[in-house]
């Protein structure tokens, strides 16, 4: 089977309607659940990053729930006295036989009133090969067989989840950060959704800056861990690597000025409009420095619980020079 048999196959599933939007179910009585989220699509497609939004935005979370615990967990959820406001759960095919009553369930909630709204997430054939390949991962319905074989079973099966979808996002060709901007515009309250997406990359200037950085930080005055060698092999994730950047004090006196310019700056581009930023952090080979500054930074950042919040560490798996 060629990849472009798989193609035409895959779209060989009806054109679904266009998708629904709230129908403004309502809170069963007594309970404090305004919102209860189910994220099901394809594997591969960003159901864990899709679930991600929702925690940074306060939701309860819970991943690769079966149908029939999902009953039940609603059921605690909309019980008097719960606390539980907004939650979200990833439903897919993961869970086996038992994924085959998701639809069923789905209307049971919404009969007794509970606000559910799903969220189904998808990927042209080609994205979703390409992804697999880059993980190594086995397909959850082809676990003895071919990838292809199990996004061809898996467009099949969840054909009817995806046509009674509430919200659907085609994640071919977004970036992460993308992604998650577009779901908290569509999916979240104004509040969470006009959080600016903030993505600090660690890179090595040896292997070209990123093209897309907004701000870039070049942190190649600092003590280089490679010219130690217990340290080279090693990367900026590890507190002896931190310990040795820290050593001189440089390091503390680039927080001092930098963390302060981020406080400055962020809420700048928040009130601009900016959706999203890329911070670059460099160093020479994009291991050791830029690797835990990039980390310090990401961490400053998420502390506020003002912006969404990624690292992303391009070279740290380049294998050092010798």
């Amino acid at each position: 089977m060629t990849d472009g048999d798989l193609t035409s196959e895959f779209y060989a599933v009806p054109e679904p309607r266009p998708a629904a939007q709230p129908d403004g179910a309502r809170p069963a009585s007594g309970s404090s659940l305004v919102d209860l989220v189910v994220i099901s699509g394809y594997s591969g497609a960003g159901k864990s990053l899709a679930m991600q939004v929702f925690e940074d935005a306060g939701y309860f979370c819970v991943d690769n729930l079966p149908p029939e615990m999902l009953r039940q967990l609603a059921a605690l959820f909309v019980h008097e006295g719960s606390k539980v406001k907004r939650a979200c759960v990833v439903s897919d095919t993961r869970g086996g036989s038992y994924f085959e009553h998701l639809a069923e369930v789905l209307d049971e909630l919404r009969a007794d009133g509970v606000a559910v709204r799903l969220l189904f997430l998808e990927a042209d054939p080609q994205t979703l090969l390409t992804r697999y390949k880059e993980t190594r991962r086995r397909h959850p319905l082809a676990p003895s067989g071919s990838v292809a074989d199990g996004i061809r079973a898996e467009a099949q099966l969840l054909a009817p989840i995806r046509d009674g979808a509430d919200f659907r996002v085609d994640t071919t060709g977004s970036s992460a950060a993308g992604l998650r901007r577009r779901i908290a515009a569509e999916m979240l309250e104004r509040e969470s959704a006009g959080k600016l997406a903030v993505s600090f990359v660690s890179f090595g200037h040896k292997h070209g800056p990123p093209r897309d950085a907004d701000l870039a930080f070049d942190v190649r005055f600092l003590t280089n861990p490679h010219y130690v060698s217990e340290l080279r092999p090693l990367t900026g994730f590890d507190p002896r690597v931190v310990e040795h950047i820290s050593a001189d004090g440089r390091l503390q006196r680039f927080y001092d000025r930098v963390l302060p310019l981020l406080d400055f700056l962020l809420p700048e581009y928040v009130a601009e409009g900016k959706a999203h930023l890329v911070v670059a952090v460099g160093c020479t080979g994009g291991r050791h420095r830029s690797v835990a500054i990039a980390e310090a930074l990401g961490e400053h950042c998420r502390r506020s619980g003002d912006y969404l919040v990624e690292v992303q560490h391009r070279d740290v798996n380049r294998v050092p020079a010798r």
